[in-house]
C-alpha cells in the first residue's frame, strides 16, 4: 500500500511529490528508511542516492541527490536537496 506523502524539492524545481511505500535516505550518519507512520525526525543529507519504493515489491528507483536536508513529519517525508537527478 502506498501510503507516505514523499516530496523531493531543490531550489529550482519540485522534483517528485507523490504517495510511495518507503524512501531510503542518504543521511550525514547513514542511511534510513522512512515508511508510513515514522516517527518525526530531521536529518542532513549526503551526496547519494534516493531509494523510492512505490510499493513493497517494487524495485526501488534511485535518484541521486547533494547536500540539504531531510524531515519526516506527520504529513510524511520532505527532502530539500542541493540539487537532484541526472
Amino acid at each position: 500500500m502506498a501510503d507516505l506523502h514523499f516530496e523531493l524539492v531543490t531550489p529550482e524545481r519540485l522534483v517528485m511529490s507523490e504517495d510511495v511505500y518507503m524512501v531510503v535516505v542518504p543521511g550525514t550518519e547513514g542511511e534510513f528508511g522512512v515508511l508510513a507512520g515514522h516517527a518525526p525526525f530531521m536529518s542532513t543529507l549526503r551526496d547519494g542516492d534516493l531509494a523510492v519504493y512505490r510499493t513493497a515489491s517494487a524495485t526501488p528507483e534511485k535518484i541521486p541527490v547533494s547536500g540539504g536536508f531531510a524531515e519526516v513529519s506527520d504529513q510524511g517525508l520532505t527532502v530539500l536537496a542541493e540539487s537532484a537527478g541526472a
